[in-house]
C-alpha cells in the first residue's frame, strides 16, 4: 500500500531505532538483528538524540494528508519531545528491573533454540554481552562525572543481579544446546564464560567504584517526576490532585474488600478472609508445573469467551504460559514476533522457595497479562499492518496506554461478571489496591508531598512508606522488598497503571455520552489505534 509522507518519515524512524536497539529489533521479527547488541555508551545515546531532533524538524515540514497522519504526527512529536528532555537532564537509569543490566540477560530469554541458526545467534550475542556491559559502565561513568550518579540502592540491588547472571545462567542456557556441531559448542561454551566474566567485572566495578559516589537520598523532586510521569503516561497530570485522588481510590478499595470480607464469613476482616480463601485446597497449587498449567488453562477458556466481546481472531487467538528463567518475583508479558511465529506470552517469575500458589489471588493476573489485557492489545496491534505504520505497529509503546488498558480490562472482567466469585474479587481488589498504593507512594515520595494523618502527616520518609506498602501490598516479604526497591528506582512507572486506567475510563464514559454507543465497536476501533500516549489517545477517538 502506499504511505504518505508522514508514514514514509515514521517508516524512517523505525528503520533507524532498529539500528539503536537491535535486540527489540529481532524480538519484532528482523531477523538481520538475531546477532546484535546495543550500544549503551553516551555517545550513541547522544547519536540518538540527535536523529530524534532531525525528525522532529522533518516532522514540522510534512503536511498532513489523513486522520492517521494526524495521529502519527501527534505520537511522534508528543514521543521524541518527552525523550530528547529526559536526555536532557544526564540521568542514566540503573534499577533493580528496568535498566540494561536486566536487559542484556534478559535478550537471552526469547531468543528461539531449535536450530543450529538460532545457536549460532546467541552464541554471537553471548560474545558480545561484555561489550554491551562495557559500554553502559562508561555511561555511568559519564553520567556521575556530570553529577548525576545512581542512587546506593539501587547499585546494590544490581550487584546482586549481576553475581546472579555471572553465577550459573549462561553456563544453564548453553547447556540445553544439542545437536550442534563441536564448533558452535565450543563457540557457546566460550561465549557462556566471557558474558558470565562480564557480569562479574561489572558486578565489581559497581561495588568498587560506582557505589563509593552514590547518590545518597531516593526522591528525584517534582520537576524531574513531572517529566518521568509524562514520559510513561503520554499525559500532563497534576501531581497534587493526582496524588489526593490516590488516597480517595485506596480509601474505596478498601471499604469495597471489607464488604468483600463479610460475604465470605460474617465478621471477618479482609486479612482473615485472605486466610480462609488460601485454606481452602480448591484454590490452591502446588508447583510451578500445576501454576503453569492453571494458568494456560485459564487463558484458553478466557479466550474463547472473549470472542463475543472483542475481535480475536487467529493467529492472535493464542497465548503461552511460561515460567520464567529467573526468581525474582515479576510477572510480565512478551508481545508476539510481527509473524506470529512466535506468540505471545506470559510470563511468572516465581521467587525461590516459593511452591504454593492460590488461585483466587492470580486470577485477574491472567486477564491482565493476556486477554483481554495484553496480549489482546499487543496483538491486535501486530496485526493491523494495513493501517499502522511500523514505528506505531513496533515500536510505540507507552506504560500508561499499555498498562492503564491491562487494569482497566481487570475492571472489565469484573463488569462482564468474570470475578463475581468472592474470591477471585477479593484478588482483583487487592491488586486494584496495591495500584492505588503505588499512586501515593510513588508521588508522594519522590515529590515531597504530606502523608495522610493516619501515617505520621508528615514528609513521607522510607520508614514510613515501607511501612504504607506493607500494609497494602498483600505480597511476601521478597516481593514487597523487590516492589520497594523498584518504586524507589523506577520514579513515575508504577502509578502509570491505576493512572493509566482512570484517563480510560474517562475516555469511555465522554463517548458513552454520543448516540449509539457500542462498547465492543469503542473497544475494537481503540485497540486498532495502538499505543500511544493518553493524550494522543484521547483527541484521536474525538
Amino acid at each position: 500500500m502506499s504511505r504518505s509522507p508522514i508514514d514514509a518519515l515514521a517508516e524512517q524512524y523505525a528503520a533507524r531505532l532498529a539500528e539503536f536497539h537491535p535486540v527489540t529489533a529481532s524480538e519484532i521479527g528482523l531477523g538481520e538483528y538475531a546477532d546484535k547488541m546495543p550500544d549503551y555508551s553516551q555517545e550513541a545515546a547522544d547519536d540518538l538524540d540527535t536523529v530524534n531532533a532531525g525528525v522532529l524538524a522533518r516532522l514540522d515540514d510534512l503536511e498532513i494528508e489523513s486522520a492517521d497522519d494526524q495521529i502519527t504526527k501527534d505520537a511522534l512529536a508528543e514521543r521524541l519531545v518527552v525523550e530528547r528532555q529526559l536526555h536532557a537532564t544526564g540521568v542514566v537509569d540503573l534499577n533493580n528491573i528496568a535498566s540494561p543490566v536486566q536487559d542484556i540477560r534478559s535478550t537471552f530469554d526469547l531468543m528461539p533454540t531449535a536450530t543450529a541458526e538460532d545457536w549460532n545467534n546467541i552464541a554471537a550475542r553471548l560474545a558480545l554481552v561484555g561489550p554491551a556491559l562495557s559500554s553502559y559502565q562508561q555511561r555511568l561513568a559519564s553520567a556521575t562525572a556530570a553529577g548525576h550518579p545512581p542512587t546506593a540502592r539501587q547499585i546494590e540491588a544490581c550487584i546482586v543481579q549481576s553475581k546472579a547472571a555471572a553465577d550459573n545462567f549462561f553456563t544453564d542456557l548453553v547447556s540445553q544446546a544439542s545437536a550442534v556441531s563441536p564448533s558452535l559448542r565450543s563457540a557457546l561454551e566460550r561465549g557462556a564464560t566471557a558474558a558470565a566474566q562480564a557480569y562479574a567485572d561489572f558486578s565489581r566495578y559497581l561495588a568498587e567504584d560506582l557505589h563509593g559516589n552514590a547518590r545518597s537520598g531516593d526522591p528525584v523532586g517534582q520537576n524531574y517526576y513531572q517529566l518521568a510521569s509524562q514520559q510513561f503516561l503520554g499525559a500532563h497530570i497534576d501531581l497534587a490532585e493526582t496524588y489526593q485522588w490516590g488516597l480517595n481510590e485506596l480509601d474505596r478499595i478498601t471499604a469495597e474488600q471489607a464488604a468483600v470480607a463479610e460475604t465470605i464469613r460474617r465478621g471477618a476482616s479482609i486479612d482473615e478472609a485472605r486466610v480462609l480463601l488460601t485454606a481452602e485446597p480448591q484454590r490452591q497449587l502446588h508447583g510451578t508445573q500445576a501454576l503453569q498449567t492453571w494458568m494456560q488453562k485459564l487463558s484458553d477458556s478466557t479466550i474463547e469467551d472473549m470472542r463475543q466481546h472483542f475481535h480475536i481472531p487467529p493467529p492472535m487467538d493464542k497465548v503461552e504460559a511460561m515460567i520464567a528463567p529467573t526468581q525474582d518475583g515479576g510477572i510480565y508479558y512478551t508481545g508476539p514476533s510481527a509473524d506470529f511465529t512466535r506468540p505471545g506470552r506470559m510470563w511468572w517469575s516465581v521467587p525461590e522457595g516459593e511452591d504454593t500458589f492460590t488461585t483466587w489471588q492470580q486470577t485477574t493476573t491472567v486477564f491482565h497479562e493476556g486477554v483481554p489485557g495484553h496480549h489482546l492489545q499487543i496483538a491486535t496491534t501486530m496485526m493491523n499492518a494495513e493501517q499502522l505504520n511500523s514505528w506505531r505497529r513496533n515500536w510505540l509503546w507507552v506504560s500508561g496506554h499499555g498498562e492503564g488498558w491491562a487494569l482497566y480490562a481487570e475492571d472489565l472482567m469484573k463488569e462482564l461478571g468474570y470475578l463475581d466469585d468472592p474470591g477471585d474479587y477479593m484478588g482483583m481488589l487487592d491488586a486494584q489496591r496495591m495500584r492505588a498504593a503505588r499512586v501515593v507512594f510513588d508521588i508522594g515520595f519522590h515529590c515531597g508531598f504530606v502523608a495522610p494523618k493516619s501515617w505520621g502527616g508528615g514528609v513521607w520518609d522510607l520508614e514510613t512508606g515501607y511501612r504504607f506498602l506493607q500494609a497494602h501490598l498483600n505480597e511476601t516479604p521478597q516481593v514487597l522488598d523487590f516492589e520497594f526497591t523498584r518504586y524507589l528506582g523506577w520514579p513515575g512507572q508504577a502509578p502509570s497503571y491505576a493512572v493509566g486506567k482512570r484517563i480510560w475510563q474517562n475516555i469511555r464514559a465522554e463517548h458513552e455520552k454520543e448516540p449509539g454507543f457500542d462498547l465492543k465497536t469503542f473497544h475494537t476501533r481503540a485497540l486498532e489505534l495502538g499505543s500511544m500516549g493518553l493524550d494522543t489517545l484521547q483527541k484521536a477517538l474525538r
